[in-house]
């Protein structure tokens, strides 16, 4: 029997709750993983998992005899990245990903940066609005915006982002500027489809949430888009605070309805959960997270 195999798999089972989730995870078979598991508890003399309605779960011995795995496998794991000489250099290429225009904005800066910083390390920068699957999509880290489904992944928060209504100074000089949200209905608005964002906009937090349904006179399907037709004088939008910030600060758009905002989304680092994180992950995301902090808070998001 391979014991630092069996460790591996016994740490997938526990992190993910069942066999099958450790298998797809370590890309081995579900026979192999039961197998594995009934010889190391043969081995051992003892059980190690429970098995409930819906998960596999540690027992107390189990659960202690993962915990001395996992700093069995981290002891090995840096002899060998030690003689490998990564402890001087990670390396190896870092798959990314986030949405579209975050990523361009406040992303790249952090990647150009990081890559200065880490030379033997390459990145690759997927952007996309519509959520990638980590592990099936071979992706080391991503950033998302909005509440975190995926309760598999490690997250790390690093600020929030809101949504904002706004317009440029000209339009509103020309239509006025509605006091209150049920007021949208009267004006052109610019859509656009992220997030699931519906043909109404959500107003209020708590129990005083309301969806006014508005006028969409221009539907386009990016953030930059959108920004533009306001910038333009077609209407008012609704876009993330991040997205219009520049144009905010220039004088070319202008908020309005701020009281009524909703609740602001949460933006999260996430990496699948694993025993041993790769050298490279934890480079990247030890630098990226306190930038990323320090200009969400400085941009007032």
């Amino acid at each position: 029997m391979d014991r630092l195999e069996a460790m591996h798999i016994l740490i997938a089972v526990v992190e993910t709750g069942s066999l099958t989730a450790a298998g797809k995870r370590l890309g081995v078979p579900l026979p192999t993983v039961s197998r594995k598991l009934a010889e190391l508890e043969s081995h051992l003399g003892a059980r190690l998992l429970t098995r409930s309605t819906r998960r596999l779960d540690p027992t107390e011995s189990g659960m202690e005899y993962v915990t001395a795995c996992r700093r069995i496998l981290e002891q090995i794991s840096d002899a060998e990245q030690k003689a490998a000489g990564e402890y001087v250099s990670p390396k190896g290429e870092l798959v990314l990903t986030a949405p579209l225009l975050f990523g361009r904005l406040q992303l790249v800066p952090i990647i150009a940066a990081f890559l200065e910083t880490y030379p033997e390390i390459d990145m690759r920068l997927a952007l996309s609005d519509r959520d990638a699957r980590l592990l099936d999509d071979h992706i080391d880290v991503a950033v998302r915006i909005g509440p975190l489904l995926d309760s598999s992944m490690v997250a790390t928060r690093v600020g929030a982002v809101r949504w904002v209504v706004c317009g440029s100074p000209r339009y509103f000089a020309a239509y006025g500027v509605p006091k209150n949200p049920s007021e949208l209905s009267s004006l052109r608005c610019v859509t656009f489809d992220f997030l699931g964002q519906p043909m109404g906009w959500t107003f209020g937090r708590g129990r005083a949430v309301v969806t006014i349904p508005i006028r969409s006179r221009f539907s386009v399907n990016t953030a930059e888009a959108a920004i533009d037709a306001a910038i333009a004088g077609a209407g008012v939008t609704r876009v993330l605070s991040y997205q219009a910030a520049q144009a905010i600060r220039e004088g070319t758009l202008q908020t309005i309805l701020e009281p009524f905002e909703p609740e602001p989304l949460p933006v999260s680092i996430l990496h699948p959960a694993q025993s041993l994180m790769p050298r490279k992950t934890r480079s990247f995301i030890d630098f990226a997270v306190p930038v990323l902090r320090m200009n969400l808070s400085a941009t007032g998001n």
